[in-house]
């Protein structure tokens, strides 16, 4: 990889430029390496944010400004709410409300995603553990796994410690991991997914249809249910391809003996063709937005 930087607009001296060609390194590995990329100041301002927020992170953690909300997922043929997922969100005192979509990629980058990920995994279940107690008639609490948590080697260990500790029963979990994240190793993926079940965890694969999935793996995996992406249930009411793509992937799971939970459900209309098509389980802004534990 090549990184170039520019006398003088980039700098006046060798430590300068040296710093700005490290900056356009980062981007041109980033861009799959061989290959080569000048600096320009928009890298600098974007590393200066990553920066700010991995700071922020660190940070955090201890001073609780990261924080849960909660969208209900309601059986499809009655508008029963019988689970939540979890979805973590941040609120910086200076930079403001920071998407997730930003932040967690830094949070990855920088290693820091896995004391998040237990943080958002206690918090999460604590709260389920609570709602059962005050006899809300909730089934599961879905939490989204990062490619970095799901190798970490003492995963299905940390997870019966944190359910023994708040005494959740393991049904009542679901952890939620995405395509391609199951595909990139998935001999490995099929050991810790049936690490989890043994110890009564439901597994459910998210964002289905957008990855590679090999169908002989996939009848490995101990998943319970598969999540069909949002971006082919927005156009399900107008686009036939999207309605086929749809179809297949419910009929494909009644024939594995999975569920199907549609996100992003958004329009009557949408609603009416899973119900029509036999989704199970549905989740999206027809119904609510992610919202605080006492709202739910």
């Amino acid at each position: 990889s090549l990184a170039i930087a520019m006398y003088p607009v980039d700098g006046l001296g060798y430590e300068a430029l040296s710093m700005c060609a490290d900056t356009a390194m980062y981007r041109a590995k980033q861009g799959g390496r061989q290959t080569y990329r000048f600096f320009t100041r928009e890298m600098q301002d974007r590393t200066d944010r990553t920066l700010q927020i991995e700071n922020a992170l660190r940070r955090a953690l201890w001073l609780e400004q990261l924080y849960l909300v909660y969208q209900p997922q309601l059986a499809a043929s009655s508008d029963q709410v019988i689970g939540v997922e979890a979805l973590i969100r941040g609120q910086h005192p200076t930079l403001g409300l920071v998407s997730p979509a930003e932040f967690i990629p830094v949070a990855e980058d920088s290693g820091l995603i896995l004391p998040v990920g237990e943080w958002v995994l206690r918090k999460a279940v604590s709260q389920m553990a609570l709602w059962l107690k005050e006899g809300l008639p909730l089934h599961v609490m879905a939490v989204n796994l990062s490619a970095i948590q799901f190798r970490q080697a003492n995963l299905p260990e940390l997870v019966s410690q944190i359910l023994e500790e708040y005494d959740l029963p393991p049904h009542c979990l679901e952890l939620e991991l995405t395509e391609g994240v199951a595909m990139d190793n998935p001999l490995a993926a099929i050991e810790v997914m049936g690490d989890l079940h043994a110890r009564g965890v439901r597994m459910s694969i998210d964002d289905f249809g957008t990855g590679y999935s090999s169908l002989s793996y996939l009848k490995r995996f101990k998943v319970y249910k598969l999540k069909i992406d949002q971006s082919f249930v927005r156009d399900i009411a107008c686009d036939p391809e999207d309605e086929a793509i749809v179809e297949a992937i419910i009929g494909l799971s009644r024939s594995l003996g999975l569920r199907t939970i549609a996100e992003g459900v958004e329009t009557q209309q949408q609603l009416d063709f899973l119900r029509e098509k036999g989704c199970d389980e549905v989740q999206g802004y027809l119904f609510a937005r992610p919202m605080s534990a006492d709202e739910l």
